[in-house]
């Protein structure tokens, strides 16, 4: 049995555990998780609350034996960086499931450092910019990752860059604003959901190919085309948003 194939075989598994323990989230009693309520964030524009809340809900056992081993926020952020550099070079040569492997864990590490950063009071303007820089790093890393493993297709390489351009966009709109302190954490296609659309991307573009039976680029690009759309809707709704309310408080 090959890597990919348990790699594949281990997201099943994980999703099947995912799909079992929503249920019993639902029944202890559904609880919002003040560290995401308190940064203002949100998943699918908000119409994804409860996913957001069931997941920060599943991996409390990751911060707590964390706190516990005494693994830092900068451990965190450098795995984080690590295994999204990772995820652009499985994806580059192919390994497909690897690299969403490695997107999945990327962005726990980068949830991890957050939370035990303020839970041990740690939190700082330089853990925010590592924080922030490393994760446009390994975000690149997984774009650049998809245009290479598209370079032979004739818009691959186009849809992937668009789709890397509209998310640094959207992050520089959001990180500019904070500088003018006006902070704005809406939008369709935010980190959160680009991470989960590539990862579930790189589990399923070869099944899905298989089953209809073209190539996996076919799954992909278009995949990258409405990623690269939404994101810069983000960006431009973004940039309107931060800016009528930099003009307002000017007059």
């Amino acid at each position: 049995m090959s890597t990919e194939h348990l790699a594949f075989l281990a997201f099943l598994a994980f999703l099947a555990i995912g799909i079992v323990s929503m249920p019993v989230y639902a029944l202890v009693g559904p609880r919002r998780d003040r560290d995401q309520d308190g940064k203002g964030g949100q998943f699918m524009g908000g119409a994804g609350a409860f996913p957001l809340h069931w997941f920060m809900w599943a991996i409390s056992p990751l911060v707590n034996g964390s706190l516990r081993i005494g693994l830092t926020p900068d451990f965190y952020n450098y795995a984080g960086l690590a295994l999204g550099l990772a995820s652009g070079a499985f994806i580059a040569t192919g390994r497909l499931e690897l690299g969403g492997w490695a997107i999945v864990l990327s962005g726990i590490a980068d949830i991890l450092d957050g939370r035990i950063a303020r839970l041990t009071g740690v939190a700082s303007d330089f853990g925010d910019f590592i924080d922030s820089t490393f994760d446009r790093f390994a975000e690149a890393a997984t774009f650049i990752g998809f245009a290479l493993y598209l370079r032979t297709t004739p818009f691959g390489a186009v849809l992937a860059g668009a789709a890397l351009a509209g998310a640094l966009t959207v992050s520089y709109a959001r990180a500019r604003g904070e500088v003018s302190k006006v902070v704005c954490t809406r939008g369709l296609m935010q980190r959160g959901e680009r991470l989960a659309l590539t990862a579930l991307l790189c589990f399923l573009a070869e099944p899905l190919a298989g089953r209809l039976r073209t190539v996996p680029s076919n799954i992909i690009q278009p995949t990258l085309a409405l990623i690269g759309i939404t994101t810069w809707v983000t960006a431009v709704h973004r940039t309107a948003w931060i800016a009528a309310r930099l003009r307002r408080s000017s007059e």
